[in-house]
């Protein structure tokens, strides 16, 4: 594991988890985007359950689980190509940084995991 895939992965931990908890106490943000982007309400919950489940797993990747850290960048990947669909599908470009943001972060985890 290289110094880059654990500087990288704290960094993805880090902005999932706080994303997590935004979802988790219904940040007024998280709301308006949800509203925004076409998305019941009902779903920040569930999706904030998520993200963290992807921080924990790359937590545990970190760990010396590294199969898991690898499935759980996987899944923050395939979490986020799904987050700007909805943003392009719902036309709604003046935050898709946001997800962008998050996609490559996850991404490059998932790359450094894999490379090792």
């Amino acid at each position: 594991m290289s110094t880059a895939h654990v500087i990288v992965a704290v960094i993805t931990i880090a902005m999932n988890t706080y994303a997590a908890i935004a979802d988790f106490t219904r940040a007024k943000f998280v709301v308006a985007n949800s509203t925004e982007l076409g998305l019941p309400h009902s779903w920040v919950l569930p999706l904030g359950l998520l993200k963290l489940a992807g921080a924990l797993g790359l937590v545990a990747g970190l760990a010396r689980f590294e199969s898991l850290g690898i499935a759980a960048a996987a899944g923050l990947v395939a979490f986020f190509v799904g987050a700007m669909a909805i943003h392009i599908k719902a036309s709604v470009y003046h935050n898709i940084v946001y997800p962008g943001a998050y996609l490559a972060s996850a991404s490059a985890t998932l790359v450094l995991a894999i490379n090792g």
